[in-house]
């Protein structure tokens, strides 16, 4: 990772509406209480709910077929970093690394493909602590004031 203070995420909720477009997941601070969403494709909406579920399909779906291009050319993906919000947009990074020499390569990734990716493949999942303080949907967790100066004497 670079030198932005990262922050571990876990998913906390999943959220489908059946009869619409509008899915979404909310990412968690792990061991702590801020929390955001993000609204994400159906496509992707599926395949975490069959990742979550422990569903199997019987043939591969995009994915699937993803994940096992990279294990079959030697690499595992590591972890899923959002890194950067910009006009309404997530931007990620998936994490690979080669196996043969322990290389780790950043591919830039929509983030509910790189969060799908990461839970299929049991990698962790981190938000830029400036994003995540930016989109947090919660009350709690570090102040962004600095403390009260004490009253003078």
């Amino acid at each position: 990772m670079s030198d932005v203070r990262m922050i571990e995420v876990l998913l906390g909720r999943i959220v489908i509406h059946e009869q619409g477009d509008s899915h979404y997941i909310v990412l968690v601070e792990k061991g702590g209480k801020r929390h955001f969403p993000i609204v994400i494709g159906r496509a992707e909406v599926s395949e975490i709910r069959r990742v979550i579920a422990n569903e199997e399909v019987p043939r591969p779906l995009t994915h699937q077929l993803a994940h096992a291009i990279a294990r079959s050319l030697g690499a595992e993906v590591v972890r899923t970093e959002i890194v950067n919000l910009a006009r309404n947009t997530f931007f990620a990074l998936l994490i690979l690394r080669r196996e043969a020499d322990g290389t780790e390569v950043a591919i830039d990734a929509r983030p509910s493909d790189a969060v799908a990716l990461a839970l299929r493949a049991k990698a962790q999942i981190f938000v830029a602590e400036s994003v995540l303080e930016q989109v947090r949907t919660d009350h709690d967790g570090p102040d962004p004031l600095p403390p009260p100066s004490p009253p003078a004497p």
